[in-house]
């Protein structure tokens, strides 16, 4: 902006938005077509084809024109009927706020809730259905952001499927940085966007939803209709022949393809790999540093987000303003319950490489000692190198 005091980040290594890779920036600069151009009309379907096959599903996927927490909301309002009993399972800021929406739809909400640096497992969601036998819909939170920690989701999804509920999952900040498919954990409804491991820009959401879930939503007479919450609205708008609700995002959609093509073209698996060694690298930096992780145990961390525990009595505020202001780091705070107890670094799309993890531990260890407290950067560098392989 002309004339602001406030120079644009040298480098953001957040938890997202992220980055963006330089052919999404690319795709959405491209001439905007009207949408029902029958050039944006097929260009649409075979998106949400793509889109589909990236999520290893067996049918297109949805693609909501709104940011994954309105996505989130669309689902809770469009699933949620109020005969329906929901099991939240709260393990995170963000697994606790979507209990505060299904508590508008429902007939009870009943949670499984723990330490915001810890994780549910798959038996303490097997003893809750126990004791809610009508529970006929599951809400969880893979990744759950603002602690950096993991719910084991495909387990927990093989106990929801035998108990016959509906699984609804956020793998907003998971999704395309990890091993996670909606089959593979047994969803019903499956929610991410482009704006975290696809290094893609944050306006869109892309759905799976079972027929299960359609049918479920169908029967709810009070799913929204001609809402931007409606996911019904949006069923049948992935075919040429079928027509948008309302405008989509034209631009941000060639962004999200060419955020596909990104993933499947440099091959799964490898953008995993690459996540995984940023995140490891950068937990062996921390330590090594004499810093210590926020979530309980190293082996719920995630893979796009290390949480760091704010050391001694400093505050969010004094450690996100060094980095930034030295030099020109943008880092994520905590959120709600977690804020002034962590900081997160994000390994996330075009900064998920070992390089960027290692930037982190200079600049958060740096940060830190700028305010008194001790952090041997030299240590947590080293501890870093020592995670990548030669030629990595």
């Amino acid at each position: 902006m002309e004339n602001s005091p406030i120079k644009a980040p040298v480098m953001t290594l957040t938890s997202g938005p992220v980055a963006i890779y330089p052919r999404v920036q690319e795709a959405l600069s491209r001439p905007v077509p009207y949408h029902y151009d029958p050039y944006f009309l097929n260009f649409y379907e075979q998106v949400c084809v793509k889109a589909g096959r990236a999520l290893r599903s067996d049918r297109p996927a949805l693609i909501l024109q709104v940011e994954p927490a309105a996505a989130i909301e669309a689902a809770a309002a469009s699933l949620i009927s109020p005969d329906d009993v929901v099991l939240n399972l709260a393990s995170g800021v963000y697994g606790k706020g979507f209990g505060y929406w299904a508590a508008r739809y429902c007939k009870r909400l009943t949670e499984v809730e723990v330490a915001y640096n810890e994780a549910i497992d798959a038996g303490q969601v097997a003893e809750a259905l126990r004791a809610n036998p009508d529970v006929t819909i599951v809400s969880a939170v893979h990744h759950d952001t603002p602690s950096g920690t993991l719910n084991p989701i495909d387990e927990i999804g093989a106990v929801v499927k035998a108990h016959g509920a509906l699984f609804l999952v956020d793998a907003v900040s998971s999704f395309a940085g990890m091993d996670v498919h909606p089959i593979d954990a047994a969803t019903d409804i499956f929610i991410t966007g482009p704006g975290k491991c696809l290094g893609g820009s944050p306006a869109l959401s892309v759905l799976d939803v079972t027929e299960a879930a359609w049918t479920h939503m169908e029967s709810n007479e009070n799913a929204p209709r001609a809402s931007i919450l409606s996911l019904l609205d949006w069923k049948n708008a992935w075919r040429k022949e079928e027509g948008f609700p309302f405008t989509p995002s034209v631009s941000e959609v060639h962004g999200l393809d060419a955020a596909f093509d990104q993933y499947l073209q440099e091959g799964p698996e490898t953008v995993w790999r690459r996540h995984d060694l940023t995140a490891r690298a950068c937990r062996a930096g921390i330590k090594a540093m004499g810093l210590e992780l926020w979530p309980a145990r190293e082996s719920i961390a995630a893979p796009s987000t290390t949480a760091v525990t704010i050391p001694g009595n400093l505050t969010t505020e004094q450690i996100i303003s060094a980095a930034r202001q030295t030099f020109g780091v943008m880092l994520s705070a905590g959120l709600k319950e977690t804020y002034d107890k962590l900081i997160r670094i994000g390994h996330m799309g075009p900064v998920a490489e070992p390089v960027y993890a290692v930037t982190a531990i200079a600049v958060l260890g740096a940060a830190v000692r700028q305010h008194g407290i001790k952090a041997d950067v030299g240590a947590g560098i080293e501890a870093a190198l020592a995670e990548i392989p030669n030629g990595a």
